[in-house]
């Protein structure tokens, strides 16, 4: 059995704020860029992973969530206290300069984790947090 990820979700409070991190910033590709009664499907794609879209979605964009629901949804999402994504780089230092530079939010510059990865942390503009992940090289570990 053959099993993959296709797609995952993540919630923004702006789409146009959101293409311009995760396209213009990050470098993905838009896929989709749908209207359909009143909601939005929106998906990127990093170029190196083009099977993997990310649907950039608001809390309108679920009809059968309740109003107190999307409330809940926006009270979390401006907290930033919902999940984010994890990429992976060969280059997180190069990757961070050039999201730093954008302006994005740091959460964490560049540092060695004791479990196998050097990254770093960003906000998007939505408040999600993104990590950026590169494998430790052998000449690193110790």
């Amino acid at each position: 059995m053959d099993i993959k990820v296709s797609h995952c979700f993540i919630l923004v409070d702006d789409h146009e704020k959101a293409l311009g991190f995760y396209r213009d910033v990050l470098g993905f590709e838009v896929r989709n860029d749908v209207s359909f009664e009143g909601m939005r499907w929106v998906t990127v794609v990093p170029p190196s992973q083009p099977e993997l879209q990310i649907t950039i979605e608001t809390v309108d964009s679920n009809p059968e969530a309740s109003t107190e629901d999307k409330d809940k949804q926006a009270d979390l999402l401006a907290k930033g206290m919902l999940r984010g994504l994890v990429f992976t780089t060969d280059d997180v230092d190069a990757a961070f300069e050039h999201i730093r530079a954008s302006g994005a939010e740091v959460l964490e510059e560049p540092t060695d984790q004791p479990y196998g990865v050097r990254d770093c942390a960003f906000r998007d503009p939505a408040g999600n947090m993104i990590r950026l992940n590169q494998p430790k090289r052998a000449d690193r570990l110790k």
